[in-house]
């Protein structure tokens, strides 16, 4: 079997740091739709502006993708697969970009200020005040993240088939482990 190259410096480190932050924020999410009381509060701080960091790194991220491609996956990959992994990445970038637009979309509608640090920071609203219209943001929100935290597990059961089973350098190539790269 032929190994996979490795995925620039540049992208490992987003990858990385994008991935901490979205499993933080889906949980802060979840934790955040079942609270009530003070604890909801300091969870919305946290909301907030890790939702617009992930935005801001998606782009980012986007940006270096398009400089640096990713490595070519495994000639001996079947072509389903490849699709699979091709499409999943697209709507991986979708949602990165899309969540925190539909959340700053839904805040904005909804007539709420959407301070970032404290009062220091507000961000302008990108809607106008609509309660239909925040109530249908806020339903496209969660769909969005039950939509994201599925293809996240989907896409670390990937990673680990590639690792554990094909052995095929694909997970390697996002790790700095060493190896025939």
């Amino acid at each position: 079997m032929t190994s996979a190259k490795s995925f620039s410096p540049p992208s490992r480190i987003l990858h990385w740091l994008m991935a901490v932050m979205i499993l933080a924020m889906l949980f802060i999410g979840v934790f955040m739709a079942s609270t009530v009381g003070p604890n909801y509060h300091r969870l919305v701080t946290l909301h907030r502006p890790l939702g617009i960091a992930i935005l801001v790194l998606a782009l980012v991220r986007l940006v270096n993708r398009l400089r640096s491609p990713p490595p070519a996956l495994p000639a001996e990959l079947p072509p389903i697969m490849k699709f699979g992994a091709k499409a999943s990445h697209v709507l991986l970038y979708v949602l990165m970009i899309a969540m925190p637009l539909v959340g700053w979309g839904m805040l904005s509608a909804g007539g709420y200020p959407i301070p970032l640090w404290g009062q220091s920071v507000l961000l302008p609203p990108i809607l106008p005040h609509d309660p239909a219209l925040w109530a249908a943001l806020r339903s496209t929100h969660t769909v969005l993240a039950f939509l994201l935290f599925g293809l996240v597990l989907l896409h670390v059961g990937a990673a680990l088939f590639h690792g554990l089973i094909r052995q095929d350098g694909v997970l390697r190539s996002m790790t700095w482990q060493r190896g025939q790269d």
